[in-house]
């Protein structure tokens, strides 16, 4: 295989080299996190005056962590370390709770985080040939925005189509020549869906690959998308928090995601004990941002689950790679005293073939027992009149569950098309008991 590399001066830079680079960008980091009313004061409590106090990058670990709820206490500028005159965006949490995390770029930033993303983009293949539409939200959410940059950064024709509206998403691939998309993997399951219903014949496209991400997805999932769609889907990671889109992404091997450590630091911790996982071990990222000056963030908790992969990488790049998001820490739901994370419901899901795109997870109360129901889309092939079929199905999904989770779940099979779909990230969660209990 013939490999791409945006910079490969720095994507095949030794070890040595690199974290040689990272420790360069991590006292100018806390340099400038040094003039933020926050980091005053957290860093002076750990005895981090100055840059210099920074020796090794084993000097990460007298940094204290940075979480979600530091920085909605610091809205509006407590993280703001450049002149507002010298702000030129601002993006901000897509959360719906609390006040937004907001995070300021510079000029400097912006180009910066751009070509991180021209780096993921180009890396999977892509060249100024390709017509890339995204089909994501825009505006204060990074994902549109970031990854727009990034593919004109590359030379590609860039279609801002946004999120929603299939029947015009298809009007544009088949107009212009679509090659390359962005969506959520639940939307690009949809598209695949709308496609059957509207006629919209395969071979009236030119696709070719597709960017995934904004939500957690299984393998069997990113299988699904490419066998219906006949493409090759990329694996995307990023959080607003460091920039957006570009902090992570899979090669033209697909076995991990590169995590640029020129741009971040990342580490994986014990979510519970906050301790260093062992190599290869599961656990929350934790990430430093090495590639922003306006809002300088340090050992950011993600609470998202990964783990690093050991070996290297067949495309000679040196930045370590992690594992597809599992889920997040704080996802978990405890039901009747059992640990279960979604993305364990989803492998089972999106393994059957009877099974269509969609599912939702529901947990009720039943006087004092947590009930779980998942709720799945079949295919058309699968939804007849005769239940028997169906039931069989029903049963081998509830067993399969059962197995995997040993929770025995309610199983409702519905129609194609009948669940809610949406446009932004998937809802696949409604928990609906009671707050206090």
């Amino acid at each position: 295989m013939t490999y791409q590399y945006w910079n490969e001066k720095i994507e095949t830079m030794p070890r040595d080299d690199l974290e040689k680079l990272q420790l360069a960008r991590l006292k100018d980091t806390v340099g400038f996190a040094l003039r933020t009313p926050f980091y005053q004061k957290r860093l002076g409590e750990a005895g981090v005056k100055s840059p210099d106090d920074i020796r090794s990058l084993a000097d990460l670990a007298r940094i204290p962590f940075t979480t979600k709820h530091d920085l909605r206490d610091g809205f509006p500028y407590g993280f703001l370390a450049v002149p507002r005159e010298e702000v030129v965006r601002l993006h901000a949490s897509s959360g719906t709770t609390g006040a937004p995390t907001t995070i300021y770029f510079n000029a400097g930033d912006i180009d910066r985080w751009t070509a991180y993303v021209a780096r993921c983009i180009y890396g999977t293949g892509c060249t100024k040939s390709d017509v890339f539409q995204n089909m994501i939200t825009y505006g204060l959410f990074t994902g549109g925005l970031g990854f727009h940059a990034g593919g004109e950064r590359v030379g590609m024709l860039v279609i801002p189509s946004g999120a929603g509206n299939t029947t015009r998403q298809f009007r544009l691939m088949q107009d212009f020549g679509t090659t390359v998309l962005h969506a959520t993997p639940s939307f690009l399951l949809h598209v695949e869906s709308r496609m059957r219903e509207e006629g919209v014949a395969r071979e009236s496209l030119r696709l070719k690959r597709a960017f995934a991400g904004a939500e957690p997805y299984s393998e069997d999932t990113r299988r699904r998308i490419e066998e219906l769609l006949h493409i090759d889907v990329y694996n995307s990671y990023g959080l607003s928090e460091m920039n957006g889109p570009g902090v992570a992404f899979e090669c033209q091997e697909k076995k991990g995601l590169h995590l640029w450590e020129d741009g971040y630091l990342a580490e994986i911790i014990d979510p519970e004990s906050c301790e260093s996982a062992a190599e290869g071990q599961s656990g929350e990222l934790v990430l430093t941002c090495l590639c922003r000056e306006a809002t300088p963030i340090l050992r950011y908790r993600t609470r998202d689950l990964t783990a690093f992969y050991t070996g290297p990488c067949a495309c000679g790049r040196t930045h370590r790679r992690i594992r597809r998001i599992t889920g997040r820490s704080d996802d978990m739901l405890i039901i009747n005293g059992v640990n279960v994370f979604p993305s364990q419901i989803e492998e089972v899901i999106m393994a059957m073939r009877e099974v269509g795109n969609n599912y939702l997870i529901e947990i009720e109360k039943d006087g004092v027992l947590d009930r779980l129901s998942v709720k799945i889309e079949v295919t058309p092939e699968s939804f007849s009149d005769d239940t028997r079929p169906l039931n069989a199905l029903k049963e081998k999904i509830r067993r399969t569950l059962q197995a995997s989770i040993t929770i025995n779940p309610r199983v409702e099979l519905h129609e194609s098309g009948s669940l809610p779909v949406s446009e932004g990230k998937a809802v696949r969660v409604r928990d609906k008991r009671p707050k206090d209990v």
